[in-house]
């Protein structure tokens, strides 16, 4: 797989690039956006009364919100979270139950923009506390990395509702912490099994995997205390931003790659945008700074 040349521009631009077209936050009503001053935006599911359920409304606003970080040139890493109750507790049952045929939910593309946060270059922390399920734990997935509280939850309960995940719980589930403790997150067996027992079984038994549990799967980066989760989040996010957007914006690509690809084009891929990096101004500059000893200054060029 080859780099076309040019694409070192496209990413930079992609990442530097103002947003003209950026809404009023005022006009937000399912999600709140606070941008920090160390380069880092926390955007906060808002629909505290259900659990941030996620409703076709909330996703659209959360679509829209990062496309413009995505191009904002004030923030370079992005933040996830809900309440402290939950990050999102699946999807609005009520609203997808009105879709009461196939042909409805398959023509209307039920759900097809849902996954949209994983089309943003912008490297995206989930910061979870609480409940993560259904939905909730397909979106924090979808993140690049996830930062768990010690009371969170994680799990794929849709066999209990007599159906299955639809926005890449399977997919991302088996890939995260493997076939068999996939498969009893979203299938239903006996509740409350550690460690030991298996992904395949979590996804036919719809159980809930712990924050412990989901580390050590591999499913979260790391656990800490519930009030710390923000901004240990916030803190990771602030640390990506402080070095080279569009050469972040390449490891992410080239990371999200090894889903994709098979071992042998997953490392020519990385190579050849490795080679990229050579046409960046931070590269050069980083280097010199290590061979003289003096801390880097990067300017995302």
């Amino acid at each position: 797989m080859m780099v076309m040349t040019g694409m070192m521009a496209r990413v930079a631009v992609a990442c530097r690039r103002g947003s003209s077209a950026r809404r009023a936050l005022s006009s937000l009503v399912h999600i709140k956006v606070d941008k920090r001053d160390n380069r880092v935006a926390l955007v906060t599911l808002n629909r505290p009364k259900q659990l941030n359920a996620l409703c076709d409304a909330l996703i659209s606003e959360l679509n829209g919100e990062l496309r413009a970080l995505d191009v904002d040139p004030a923030v370079k890493a992005i933040v996830l979270t809900g309440s402290e109750r939950a990050f999102a507790a699946g999807a609005d049952i009520k609203e997808m139950s009105s879709r009461d045929s196939y042909v409805e939910v398959s023509t209307g593309r039920m759900l097809a923009h849902w996954d949209e946060i994983t089309r943003i270059r912008k490297p995206i922390i989930a910061a979870v506390n609480g409940f993560a399920l259904g939905g909730g734990c397909e979106l924090a997935m979808m993140c690049d990395i996830i930062i768990a509280g010690d009371s969170a939850e994680f799990g794929q309960p849709e066999i209990r509702l007599g159906t299955i995940p639809g926005c890449g719980g399977t997919q991302r589930l088996i890939r995260a912490i493997g076939k068999s403790k996939a498969m009893e997150m979203v299938s239903a067996m006996h509740a409350n099994s550690s460690s030991g027992s298996d992904s395949f079984e979590k996804i036919l038994t719809g159980d809930r995997m712990s924050a412990d549990d989901a580390e050590r799967a591999g499913l979260v980066s790391r656990v800490v205390p519930a009030e710390q989760v923000v901004d240990t989040a916030i803190e990771i996010a602030a640390k990506i931003a402080s070095y080279s957007s569009p050469v972040v914006c390449l490891a992410k690509q080239a990371v999200n790659a090894a889903y994709e690809v098979n071992l042998h084009s997953g490392i020519e891929y990385e190579k050849s945008l490795f080679y990229s990096t050579w046409s960046t101004k931070d590269r050069r500059s980083a280097m010199k700074a290590f061979i003289d000893k003096t801390p880097p200054k990067f300017e995302d060029a």
